[in-house]
C-alpha cells in the first residue's frame, strides 16, 4: 500500500525559518523510545507559501546490529520518489502524532514537532519494492534500512496504541497458514486476523491495514515475523534479513534490543 501524502500544510515562512536551528545534543533520558510500530515522516520537503509535502510510514523493527548500531526497518516503497528512484541518504522523522485505530486513524503530522526534533535517521539501503501488482516490474522483498540518530532516539521492544500493545522480543519464522496475528501500525493501530495463503515469497492476510501503515510489524505473540506492505500482505522478516545479511553493511546481523 502506498504510503500516505499529505500537501502544503500552511506553516508561516517565519515560523518554519526558526525551526532551521540546530538541535542539541538530547540527554538520556530525552531520548525517544522507538521501536516496532512507531511511526515516522519521511520525504519531508517545503514547498511555495511555507507548507510540506510529506509521506508517513511505520517502523517494523528497531534494534543493533553487529557492528552496533542502532537501526530501524520499514517498506522499501517509503523511499521511492515518483519517478521510482530509490532515496537512499534520504532523512527520517519522527512521527509525533497519536496512533490511530482502524475506525479513526492517526491525523497526517503537521511536520513542526518533528523538524524540532530534526531527523531521527538516514536511509542506508532501499530494496527493491513488492511490485505485487505490476506486471513485468521486479518482486522485491520491499525493506528499507535506516541508521538511527543515538543521541534522539533509544530502542524500546513495546509500543502501544488505544487499540493494543506490541510487545517485540525476538524474530522467527512465520506460523502455519491459519495462524491468527496483530499487526501494530500507526495510522490503525492494532488490528488481527488470520494467514490465508503464501503468495510466491509474500503472505497474504485478513489484517486490516491502511495508508501510512506501510512497515508495520507482524507478530505472533511476541514473535516478530514479517513487515507488512499493505493490501493485507506482508514480507517474512526471516527473508528481509537474509539478503540483508548476504549483502553486508549497515543492519547486518540485526537483532531486536
Amino acid at each position: 500500500m502506498p504510503s500516505l501524502k499529505r500537501k502544503a500544510l500552511a506553516v508561516a515562512a517565519t515560523v518554519a525559518a526558526g525551526l532551521c536551528l540546530p538541535v542539541s545534543q538530547a540527554h538520556a533520558d530525552d531520548l525517544i523510545p522507538i521501536g516496532a510500530g512507531s511511526g515516522i515522516i519521511q520525504q519531508l520537503k517545503q514547498v511555495d507559501g511555507g507548507g510540506y509535502n510529506e509521506e508517513v510510514c511505520t517502523l517494523t523493527a528497531v534494534g543493533h546490529d553487529a557492528a552496533g548500531d542502532l537501526v530501524g526497518f520499514t517498506n522499501a516503497h517509503c523511499f521511492l520518489d515518483s519517478d521510482g528512484n530509490k532515496l537512499v541518504g534520504g532523512k527520517v522523522y519522527y512521527d509525533t502524532t497519536p496512533a490511530g485505530t482502524a475506525a479513526a486513524p492517526a491525523a497526517i503530522p503537521d511536520p513542526r514537532d518533528s523538524l524540532k526534533i530534526g531527523p531521527i535517521g538516514t536511509v542506508t539501503y532501499v530494496s527493491d519494492p513488492n511490485n505485487l501488482l505490476t506486471i513485468g516490474k521486479p518482486h522485491g522483498l520491499d525493506y528499507a534500512v535506516i541508521k538511527l540518530d543515538p543521541t534522539k532516539v533509544k530502542a524500546t521492544d513495546t509500543v502501544t496504541s488505544s487499540t493494543g500493545t506490541a510487545k517485540i522480543t525476538s524474530i522467527g519464522d512465520v506460523p502455519a497458514l491459519g495462524t491468527r496475528m496483530c499487526k501494530q501500525g500507526h495510522r490503525t493501530g492494532v488490528t488481527c486476523g488470520a494467514t490465508l495463503v503464501k503468495d510466491g515469497q509474500y503472505y497474504t492476510t485478513l489484517i486490516w491495514t491502511w495508508a501510512g501503515d506501510s512497515g508495520s510489524p507482524v507478530y505472533n505473540g511476541n514473535v516478530l515475523v514479517g513487515s507488512d506492505w499493505g493490501a493485507q500482505h506482508f514480507t517474512p522478516f526471516t527473508s528481509i534479513l537474509k539478503d540483508l545479511n548476504s549483502r553486508g553493511g549497515v543492519g547486518a546481523g540485526f537483532h531486536v534490543g
